[in-house]
């Protein structure tokens, strides 16, 4: 019989799967990148972030099984669809920068920045779905010590991590983003 802790487990591991398919894009385009005369920024950054991330999937799964974690619907449902809206929210952003996605910052001189998908309302549309998949992944199962924490370590992370994006992109970035939210959408006054 399937439990709900053994479905949770499988969808960490889906999870944890797809990160390893992201890393294999990353990994191909990065060598795109730097082919084209790409430079990396920030890499002492990216291997504290890759910590992070590999010791959430670990805790979202700890807090279930040693803290006794229920599914409660009524939580869970949501907070289910909202990691998988987050899902979708990125790799819309990946396949929107198509070679140009990266886990790492990887600026590739004279390229124009990208405004179409969903960066026609937000610059860190991959960051959004980051924000809210570890809000959402441990609530899906009760693990909300595991939500607290690391939406408390990402938020650290992420603060740092979209300064340095920022300014290596630099002044034509600046300039085409400059009316643009960061992480929330908000309408449009197209009068």
């Amino acid at each position: 019989m399937v439990t709900s802790t053994t479905a949770y487990l499988a969808l960490l591991a889906c999870v944890a799967l797809e990160r390893l398919a992201e890393l294999h894009i990353s990994r191909r385009n990065r060598e795109i990148a730097l082919s084209q005369g790409g430079r990396e920024y920030g890499a002492s950054a990216f291997r504290l972030m890759t910590a992070m991330h590999t010791l959430f999937l670990v805790a979202c799964g700890a807090e279930v099984l040693f803290l006794h974690r229920t599914f409660d619907a009524r939580l869970g449902v949501p907070a289910l669809a909202l990691a998988l809206g987050a899902q979708a929210l990125r790799w819309w952003a990946i396949a929107t920068l198509g070679p140009r996605w990266n886990v790492r910052v990887i600026v590739v001189p004279g390229l124009a920045p990208v405004t179409t998908g969903p960066y026609r309302w937000l610059r860190h549309p991959n960051y959004l779905a980051v924000i809210v998949e570890i809000a959402a992944l441990p609530l899906i199962h009760g693990a909300w010590l595991t939500a607290l924490v690391f939406s408390a370590l990402n938020a650290g992370i992420l603060s740092g991590r979209i300064r340095a994006e920022e300014a290596a992109l630099g002044d034509a970035y600046a300039a085409t983003f400059a009316g643009t939210p960061r992480l929330v959408p908000r309408p449009r006054s197209d009068a």
